[in-house]
């Protein structure tokens, strides 16, 4: 594997994850929240995934609320039109 270390995201990255409904939901998310407060509530971070066999090669997402509730965190990745969609 040429790479394992997880990246910050970036703005744009944390306004599509707020911009899904499910995660809208999930952590209270309306119009007036600010990127500033939905990051005070989650851990985030992002991996350049490449699959250890034939399969996804692209950017993983994993956000954990800032609560541990027993639930498993959020696992995201780009369909292939670029879409973050839910592992």
């Amino acid at each position: 594997m040429e790479e394992t270390k997880p990246h910050q995201l970036t703005a744009i990255e944390w306004q599509e994850i707020m911009a899904i409904p499910t995660v809208r939901e999930s952590w209270g998310i309306d119009d007036d929240t600010t990127l500033a407060e939905f990051q005070s509530q989650v851990y985030a971070v992002k991996f350049h995934f490449i699959s250890g066999s034939p399969g996804y090669i692209g950017d993983l997402f994993i956000l954990q609320g800032d609560t541990l509730t027993g639930d498993a965190p959020f696992v995201l990745r780009r369909d292939p039109k670029g879409q973050l969609i839910f592992v």
